[in-house]
């Protein structure tokens, strides 16, 4: 997905060539497939293939067989592009497919989706924001105390901690999600010495606490888990915080790039009349 400054790039390369293509269009010109390319850093094939996938209006052909692109192709190739930084580039060419062909409820359907799914990222990120203000609080809200069994006069004393069961239930997952997070590294849960069961001490239960709230937020388990080696080795959360200070840029590139997109959309909108 192209990032927020290639997406300016690009746009200040479209503007000022527009500008010069608007002359030659005031003089009934036409583009070829690298004039129209040119503007934005891409290949000639590019600009085909997305017209071949509906992301551009089909062009005119010449008599030799050429394809012959106008303001009009301009304007949706900009629209594109513009879209793909915030809403990822299978939507953004659905979006573009949608009004190329007139199904402009379609397209704004689409787009509000991804607005929805914006804003649920965002409410995502507030709540393991919370999550980390009650870890590095202490605040220990699901079960942890001394297993049941034998004490001191009964044998040895069980290690305090919970089951798989039971943390599987406070987290709203499978107790199967808790052993593919052990074989990934993100718990290492120690085995109860008279059942063999495993044992989730505090420590545990903070590190499945926090893999469930950065799972939520689309963090892959590869990442994760090294974050959460961070976390083991400074003894505290405190290298989460430039994990989140990423999160709240990326959120807000995202934001930017859907009013960025939106603005395009609609001068394309305007060009189609």
């Amino acid at each position: 997905m192209p990032s927020t400054v290639s997406l300016k790039v690009r746009l200040r390369l479209f503007r000022a060539t527009f500008g010069s293509l608007g002359r030659n269009f005031q003089r009934g010109g036409h583009l070829r497939p690298i004039d129209l390319a040119r503007g934005h850093g891409l290949s000639t094939q590019a600009v085909r293939n997305y017209e071949e996938d509906g992301i551009l209006p089909a062009a005119d052909r010449t008599p030799n067989g050429y394809r012959s692109y106008t303001r009009l192709h301009a304007r949706a190739l900009a629209a594109f592009l513009a879209l793909a930084p915030g809403h990822g580039h299978g939507t953004a060419a659905s979006i573009m497919r949608a009004v190329n062909r007139g199904a402009l409820d379609g397209a704004f359907r689409l787009i509000d989706e991804s607005h929805a799914r914006l804003m649920e990222d965002r409410r995502t990120l507030h709540a393991v924001e919370s999550a980390l203000r009650d870890l590095t609080a202490g605040a220990a809200s699901g079960p942890d105390a001394t297993l049941p069994g034998p004490g001191a006069a009964g044998g040895p004393r069980r290690p305090r901690g919970t089951f798989i069961g039971p943390l599987a239930e406070e987290l709203g997952i499978r107790p199967a999600t808790l052993r593919a997070w052990e074989r990934a590294e993100l718990v290492r849960p120690r085995r109860d010495p008279l059942t063999g069961y495993r044992v989730y001490d505090e420590a545990d239960v903070r590190d499945a606490r926090l893999a469930h709230q950065l799972r939520r937020g689309g963090y892959p388990l590869g990442r994760i888990a090294p974050l959460i080696g961070q976390v083991r080795a400074a003894g505290g959360l405190k290298p989460l915080e430039a994990v989140l200070h990423d999160w709240h840029s990326r959120l807000s590139a995202r934001g930017r790039s859907m009013l960025t997109g939106a603005a395009e959309l609609e001068a394309y909108l305007r060009e189609r009349g």
